[in-house]
Formats: C-alpha cells, sequence, structure tokens
C-alpha cells in the first residue's frame, strides 16, 4: 500500500487506495527559491469503512498555524495535485493577502491518528480543527522560503460530497518536524487500510 516516489493517480476500481509519498527539491515562483517538499496523499473510495483494528498510530506536534482557504470548487484539488502547484498557489495566496506569512504566536498540538488529524490548544481544551482521515486528500510539507528554518505544513481536504476542497496551512519548527508529520500520515492511512483487508 505505501509506495514511495509514486505519483497521485484515480483509479477506476471503488476498492483502490493508494498512499505515495515523495520527496524533492522545486522551484518556488518566488525568486526560484529552492524548496524541499515531502507529500503524503491518499486516494480512497469515501465509501470504505475503517475497520477495527486496535492498533493505532498516534502523535502529537506542536505546530503554529498560518491560516486556510476553505470552500474552493473540488475541481480545484485536481489541479493543486502537483507539489509545484500547491506551494505555487499558497505563496500566490499569500502574496494576495488570503494567506498571512508568518503564523500568529500561539503554539497549537496538532495530533494524528488513524482517525486524522485534530487541531488544539495546547492545553488540549479547545479543539481548533478536525480533518478525518477519508477526507484527507494531500499533506505537503516544505520549506517556508523565507530564510529561518521553518516549515510549512499544507493539508488539502475535501467535503463528503467532493464538491469543495479547502487548503490548511501550519508551520513547523523544522523540517525534521514537518516530514514526521507526513511520516506519521502515511502510517495511519497504512493501518486504516491494512485493516480493511479481508
Amino acid at each position: 500500500m505505501f509506495r514511495k516516489g509514486k505519483k497521485r493517480h484515480s483509479s477506476s476500481s471503488s476498492q483502490s487506495s493508494e498512499i505515495s509519498t515523495k520527496s524533492k527539491s522545486v522551484d518556488s515562483s518566488l525568486g526560484g527559491l529552492s524548496r524541499s517538499s515531502t507529500v503524503a496523499s491518499l486516494d480512497t473510495d469515501s465509501n470504505k469503512s475503517s475497520g477495527n483494528n486496535t492498533s493505532e498510530t498516534c502523535a502529537e506536534f506542536r505546530v503554529k498555524y498560518v491560516g486556510s482557504i476553505e470552500n474552493l470548487q473540488f475541481e480545484m484539488s485536481k489541479t493543486l495535485q502537483e507539489p509545484l502547484d500547491l506551494i505555487s498557489y499558497i505563496d500566490a495566496a499569500q502574496q494576495d493577502g488570503k494567506l498571512p506569512f508568518v503564523p500568529g504566536n500561539e503554539e497549537m498540538v496538532l495530533g494524528v491518528s488513524r482517525h486524522g488529524v485534530k487541531v488544539a490548544s495546547v492545553d488540549q481544551c479547545d479543539v481548533l480543527h478536525r480533518h478525518p482521515l477519508y477526507l484527507i486528500v494531500r499533506m505537503l510539507c516544505y520549506d517556508d522560503g523565507l530564510g529561518a528554518g521553518k516549515n510549512l505544513l499544507a493539508l488539502t481536504t475535501s467535503d463528503t460530497k467532493q464538491q469543495q476542497c479547502s487548503i490548511w496551512v501550519y508551520q513547523c519548527s523544522s523540517s525534521e518536524q514537518a516530514q514526521n508529520i507526513c511520516k506519521v500520515l502515511s502510517a495511519s492511512f497504512d493501518c486504516v487500510l491494512s485493516s480493511n483487508k479481508p
């Protein structure tokens, strides 16, 4: 189920699912800066159940929330399949003032499990965002290009009817942290998909 270096693609089989991760350098639209990116994505039929596997991958990471671009037409998620396209779209949104270049000062806890991604306050009292695993289309981490060694984590999600998509952007403290989040998400996909096998 876990394939390294494969491109994300749609399948005609309603039972097929594929996770793909890749690391590569891409040129940003901002001055041709070279950025390293890691992608985790899942093609799946949203009618699949999550199974009853008792082993659960779960990890928590401290991140900062940059912002989101919500309620885009679902077709937009298809045009943003390549890492460079998604990075360029986020860069353009930042330049147009739709997303800030830097996050607020408040740290948040981003938890990844077989249920999806949950973003909560540090004291875990307030849940700010929930992204169910079956609605996550892609997760991408890349250098923010501002020279401070920070990495952005972009999460593309769809709605249940696949009519709209949203892009959620978080800042990680390092490239290692961003890549670890992508790895844990891929492991969560793998855990759910393996529990669905007969």
